[in-house]
């Protein structure tokens, strides 16, 4: 199998495991492709080349991804192309947000359980995320930091 195919082989199986989360498949494989391409920075021609994916479609998964926190952008001087790539610490930004989002649905779910008494049907259902979202935060307010290298 050639290098090519290869790179690609891995970027659709990032493709598949964020799918899994709700990460169109598009994006999955942009941002696969982004962690394993070189050069670093890819305009969206090329990375639409790469990958197989319209540009109308890429267009909308690149913001998706810049959105996310994922991927910067820039130009060059004298050039209107823009260039993506990963970026720096990606990874831990969007863990870091996901983290506070569960500090944020734990709010949500005290102010539910306020909401509906604690002993109702609904209760029942809420203490039941409640736990789980307040099991999350624990773990991670005990977890130790992420070593950067």
């Amino acid at each position: 199998m050639a290098e090519q195919d290869q790179l690609l082989e891995w970027a659709e199986r990032v493709a598949m495991y964020l799918a899994r989360d709700g990460v169109p498949p598009i994006a999955g494989r942009v941002l696969g492709w982004l962690m394993i391409c070189n050069p670093r920075e890819q305009s969206a021609g090329q990375i639409s080349e790469a990958i197989g994916a319209s540009r109308a479609s890429l267009t909308s998964n690149l913001r998706l991804l810049t959105g996310m926190g994922f991927l910067t952008w820039r130009t060059r001087p004298g050039e209107r192309t823009v260039y993506y790539r990963m970026a720096d610490e990606a990874w831990a930004v969007v863990v870091r947000r996901q983290i506070a989002g569960i500090a944020a649905f734990l709010d949500i779910t005290s102010q539910g359980l306020d909401l509906v008494g604690a002993d109702t049907d609904q209760a029942a259902r809420i203490r039941q995320a409640h736990a789980a979202f307040e099991w999350m935060a624990k773990v991670f307010d005990n977890a130790p930091p992420l070593k950067e290298e």
